[in-house]
């Protein structure tokens, strides 16, 4: 419960971070699905899949957003403190131009691993990853690692350009932010 209550503040916020955009560049039709995760007869618990398909007009051109995530039950599992065992994920992002791909990607966390630390890596899985905004220099999704089932995670903003190149950088946490003005 606490997962679903996360997720969607998360999208919320996106949301609400997408709608303060240039309306004049700027337009979003989604699709969403949210599910409840499960947990298997051995107690290994797994995020339901979830798709999120957009159009996203920028720069006066529609372009088609993908994100498909699903449990990679051939990925390493991740154990918490308590025991519990869980399955990482994958995130596939298309990103479409009419019948042009522009970028196709499947991410796992170890994409990230440059931005996180080995120690978060070892009990973090890639819990989402949604559209957040465009910029001058392009797409900009916005990604979470996280410990699971807590409040513990790592955001990071990947960026995409109209012409398919790909940037990451990890963004601070609120709470970061308060910490360094006090």
């Amino acid at each position: 419960m606490e997962k679903l209550i996360y997720i969607i503040m998360l999208l919320g916020l996106t949301t609400m971070v997408a709608c303060t955009g240039n309306k004049d560049t700027t337009k979003h039709d989604e699709t969403r699905i949210v599910l409840k995760d499960s947990v298997d007869s051995q107690g290994v618990q797994r995020m339901q899949p979830s798709k999120m398909e957009q159009t996203i007009t920028f720069k006066g051109k529609d372009y088609q957003s993908f994100v498909n995530r699903v449990p990679g039950d051939s990925l390493a599992r991740v154990k918490n403190d308590m025991g519990d065992v869980f399955v990482d994920n994958t995130i596939t992002l298309r990103l479409t131009r009419g019948n042009e791909k522009v970028f196709n990607k499947t991410f796992t966390k170890h994409n990230f691993s440059s931005l996180i630390g080995a120690d978060f890596m070892k009990h973090a899985i890639l819990e989402g990853m949604v559209f957040d905004k465009t910029t001058s220099q392009g797409f900009v999704y916005a990604v979470s690692v996280s410990y699971p089932q807590t409040d513990l995670y790592i955001p990071i903003s990947v960026t995409i350009t109209p012409d398919g190149k790909m940037s990451m950088v990890k963004e601070e946490l609120m709470e970061e932010i308060y910490e360094v003005d006090s």
